[in-house]
């Protein structure tokens, strides 16, 4: 039996919500910098390192991870100006390098390399945009995953910086003007002293950075001092005559789009769409007709036009089809729409009227991305990939109508020995939710594999085909890998997503769980076997499936969850997730939210599955406040043998821009954990 730091509690912190008195104890690990806490994370780190660094197989899942992860890693290219701009890993860089060639065939050379920014690699590229007469790049840089940034901009043929220096910056990108004399960005005030990580994130305000100027001499185009929680993401249409500003409002994808005229210095900027009634995304623009993909109307999505000149007058373009409209590339003068059908990928052409042209053929079953580029280029690239096909980029040429291999990654492991299915199980209000599974070809359905479920179930975020260097390592060990679509992501549209919000969120439990118990119906595993993982909203997800059926699995791995369901909003950017969960400062949605919190539905003397946490201290985006507290929670109301344990990772945040050395070294604790806590023999690692 593992003996756990203490956790001390505090019986004076008591909450009153609407009458419901609720005990907060350990509310001090809310302070993030105070010595007790530092105290607390070496002591709890300590004891997991400890417990790891005892597993046998640690050391050799540590080695296969670092050998499959040996391979080149490409981005597809994409083109500005003539020059062709790509991403490259040579295999354990910490850092994928930007490089930049005249031609395909011309020799390629370093634009930037973002591990000469740190020893350790924690500085990451977060953002890049080229001005269209190809002389600068700006560029945004992340320090140990936290979602604030800095944009620098350089020289790109002599690949030198110039003085611009950007600060503040969060949830935001870089859009040139046409001109190439500047770009515009969004920011937030700087924070007070000792809450850049902690405080939360009011205010966004949109501005223009002229080259050569200081920020303090930035132009503000637009801000809301009567809207605190109002953000801007702002781009320059292709032919440089509108700044589009889509406005959001925390993680509601309900948005505005206003539109200022670029031609005219001193316009104003116009409100096109004034109510959050609907997503709506900008495709392009033919003078002043915008097209706008949207799912007014259509839960699944479609094209639209309007004229700003009549702007009463909307024309549906492409209508809403069976499958869920993702997105859509102007190309060739011609629509590119990615749609999914049952969470995988199909790819579609239109002519500019929405008359079909037809469909482009993907190698499999799996996820595109890509179809990038301009609106008169003939050429375009995507990377296809799926849970055994490492990302693979092709060449799609117009004028043909013709798919080439482009970039094929040279990976240690046969793919043709395992196979890919997907099946629909019932949950339990009679809804049908698709799960793709994943296994070594020829599995015996025994009903003792490890099983490893993983889910997610959010903000209309869609859970696809991926590969990993990670899953094969599992698949390797003879495990078998499970991804439901849970309701709450946009596997199906706006309707799937909203069906696990706010009072329905535990429909989304409710999925999961079902999805755990047709698992063991059909003979794949049993509780003794079955391990649950799911990050961030996946990490509430297991924190709350765990918590309410500690009997169906025998081990949890939630990664930076959201498991204080009462103050979440009260951290970073967390009251912008008000439109999902709901707030507690609202009678019925609190009761809804503390129903299922994970923090606050732990009982005393119960046995937990096997229970690896895991966080850094540099979270931004869910507080690591959440897991301590969880973590403190659940050692103190845990009966049981097995381990319960936190891993705080330091200088990393959410997961972003997290260097391929920690990468590694996470993904071998968690599998081995997974082999202690489960009983895996690793001889067949490799094979």
């Amino acid at each position: 039996m593992l003996s756990y730091p203490p956790s001390r509690q505090d019986p004076q912190v008591v909450d009153d919500y609407h009458g419901q008195k609720v005990a907060d104890p350990y509310r001090w690990l809310e302070d993030l910098d105070s010595d007790e806490t530092r105290a607390w994370v070496e002591a709890q780190n300590r004891v997991t390192f400890e417990y790891l660094k005892g597993i046998p197989a640690r050391q050799r899942l540590q080695e296969r991870l670092t050998q499959l992860w040996d391979y080149e890693k490409y981005s597809q290219p994409f083109k500005e100006g003539g020059r062709y701009f790509f991403f490259k890993n040579d295999g354990l860089q910490n850092q994928s390098v930007l490089y930049t060639q005249d031609s395909l065939e011309g020799e390629a050379r370093v634009l930037l390399d973002p591990n000469t920014f740190s020893e350790d690699g924690t500085v990451a590229l977060s953002g890049i945009a080229i001005s269209e007469d190809v002389r600068y790049l700006a560029y945004g840089l992340s320090s140990s995953g936290s979602d604030w940034q800095e944009w620098k901009v350089r020289d790109i043929e002599t690949g030198q910086d110039l003085a611009d220096h950007i600060r503040w910056v969060k949830f935001s990108g870089a859009s040139w003007t046409k001109d190439g004399q500047g770009f515009f960005y969004s920011r937030y005030d700087e924070p007070d002293a000792g809450q850049e990580y902690e405080g939360t994130n009011y205010f966004q305000k949109l501005y223009y950075h002229r080259l050569g100027t200081s920020q303090a001499d930035d132009i503000l185009v637009y801000h809301r001092p009567d809207q605190k929680e109002w953000g801007f993401s702002a781009i320059v249409s292709e032919d440089g005559c509108y700044l589009i500003i889509s406005v959001w409002r925390g993680t509601d994808p309900k948005n505005l789009i206003f539109y200022k005229d670029l031609r005219d210095p001193n316009s104003p900027v116009v409100e096109l769409i004034s109510e959050f009634q609907a997503e709506y995304s900008f495709v392009g623009n033919e003078g002043s007709l915008f097209w706008l993909s949207t799912d007014l109307e259509a839960p699944r999505r479609r094209l639209m036009a309007i004229d700003i000149q009549q702007p009463e007058r909307i024309q549906e373009v492409i209508p809403q089809a069976e499958e869920t409209l993702q997105g859509i590339s102007l190309i060739n003068n011609q629509f590119v729409a990615f749609y999914l059908k049952d969470a995988h990928t199909q790819i579609k052409t239109f002519a500019l009227d929405g008359s079909f042209l037809g469909e482009i053929p993907l190698p499999g079953l799996g996820s595109a991305g890509g179809f990038g580029g301009k609106r008169y280029d003939t050429e375009t690239f995507y990377t296809f990939t799926s849970f055994t096909t490492p990302p693979t980029i092709y060449r799609y040429d117009f004028a043909t109508g013709s798919s080439t291999l482009f970039r094929q990654p040279k990976v240690d492991f046969d793919p043709d020995a395992y196979e890919v299915k997907q099946v629909f199980y019932t949950s339990r209000d009679g809804t049908r939710v698709p799960m793709f599974i994943t296994h070594k070809k020829g599995l015996q359905l025994t009903g003792d594999h490890p099983t490893l479920l993983y889910g997610y179930g959010g903000f209309g975020v869609p859970l696809t085909p991926s590969f990993s260097i990670g899953l094969v390592v599992w698949l390797e060990m003879g495990g078998i890998y499970a991804q439901p679509n849970l309701r709450g992501g946009g596997e199906y549209g706006e309707d799937w997503h909203q069906a696990g919000t706010k009072l329905n969120k535990q429909k989304v439990f409710d999925d999961f769980i079902a999805a755990a118990e047709w698992l063991i119906a059909n003979g794949y595993t049993n509780s003794s076997k079955l391990a649950i993982s799911g990050g961030s909203n996946g990490g509430l997800l297991v924190g709350a499936c765990m918590m309410q059926r500690p009997d169906l699995f025998a081990a949890a791995l939630p990664a930076v969850g959201v498991m204080d369901m009462l103050r979440f909003h009260k951290f970073t950017i967390g009251w912008a997730w008000i439109s999902e969960y709901g707030s507690p400062e609202n009678p019925e949605e609190f009761q809804a939210l503390y129903a299922y919190s994970p923090l606050h539905n732990l009982k005393p003397g119960t046995t937990y599955p096997a229970t690896l946490i895991t966080t850094g201290d540099h979270d931004d985006r869910v507080v690591p406040a959440h897991s301590f507290k969880f973590a403190a929670a659940l050692q103190a109301a845990h009966q049981g043998s097995q381990p319960v344990l936190i891993r705080i990772e330091t200088k990393a945040g959410h997961g972003a821009g997290k260097p391929t050395t920690k990468l590694i070294e996470e993904t071998a604790d968690r599998w081995a954990f997974l082999v202690q806590v489960l009983g895996i023999p690793t001889e067949n690692l490799g094979e």
